[in-house]
């Protein structure tokens, strides 16, 4: 527990504000070769390169080696591998990765917390839980301790749930804010889950929107054409902006009012961490 505790400290300390400024992490199966050099050129701020259900089982070693050479050339963004939480895959997975130069790794259907911190003591990464279980969201709040990040897992929590596809989000909200409110009691970042249908960009913006209104940092991401609308939904916006900067400069420090409110330093910070998210680009 002590050396869980520990890598877990370090993996807040070292992570936590770049994570919080992550607008779009972008999944691709980590056997598709194409769509990984693809991703080179792309703005996602994360690219999440997956061994685990975007792989079929035949081809989940040579993915694997895909996934680790792919990550000794750098992307623009973070890069991080979602493992198989599961033999016979597993250990192999985890052996390959604490080899590598990969920066983050995604544990899926987490369930405890204790699973989060063997895998951090194991490769000495930084580890994103993925919430997507009922003992997930029950747990979140002890799993987000030993955790970088919280990344809603929305199809297999959906699926866990016996929720009916395509009418699950709106009774998914209480998991989604348990996950945040898990993720916030940590200092970590916590992100949206995926939105399943690629033809539909409004409805992509709408729960963009929804996302960033519960509080999520960025949204998980299937398809290149969503990376746009991620980040401008989840970035500020030029009103946001310029409105932080106007508290920031009329700040004096204690409770006063401005343009007809009352601020305190809390405001100030704020501001200045919509600041720091406009000025981020990896």
């Amino acid at each position: 527990m002590l050396a869980s505790a520990r890598a877990s400290k370090q993996n807040r300390e070292m992570n936590q504000p770049d994570l919080r400024l992550c607008r779009s992490l972008l999944f691709l199966p980590a056997s598709n070769p194409r769509a990984i050099e693809k991703a080179r050129g792309l703005a996602a701020d994360m690219v999440v390169l997956d061994l685990e259900d975007a792989v079929k089982s035949q081809d989940k070693d040579s993915a694997r080696e895909a996934a680790i050479e792919a990550v000794s050339h750098p992307f623009p963004g973070r890069t991080a591998i979602r493992i198989n939480a599961s033999e016979p895959w597993h250990e192999a997975d985890l052996a390959a990765v604490a080899d590598s130069a990969v920066q983050l790794l995604v544990y899926p259907l987490t369930g405890r917390p204790e699973d989060i911190g063997r895998v951090a003591d194991r490769t000495g990464k930084p580890v994103m839980a993925m919430i997507e279980t009922a003992r997930g969201v029950i747990n979140a709040a002890a799993i987000a301790v030993e955790s970088a990040a919280l990344i809603a897992g929305t199809n297999d929590l959906s699926a866990d749930l016996g929720l009916r596809p395509g009418h699950a989000r709106p009774v998914l909200t209480t998991a989604l804010q348990m996950t945040i409110l898990a993720a916030r009691a940590a200092g970590i970042a916590a992100f949206d889950g995926v939105y399943n249908r690629l033809d539909d960009p409004e409805g992509l913006e709408a729960e963009c929107r929804e996302g960033r209104s519960f509080g999520f940092d960025g949204k998980s991401l299937i398809h290149p054409n969503q990376i746009e609308t991620a980040n401008r939904r989840f970035g500020p916006s030029a009103d946001e902006v310029e409105a932080a900067k106007r508290l920031i400069e009329a700040a004096t420090g204690g409770a006063e009012r401005y343009e007809g409110e009352m601020i305190e330093s809390m405001h100030v910070a704020q501001a200045r961490f919509v600041l720091a998210r406009a000025r981020h680009a990896f």
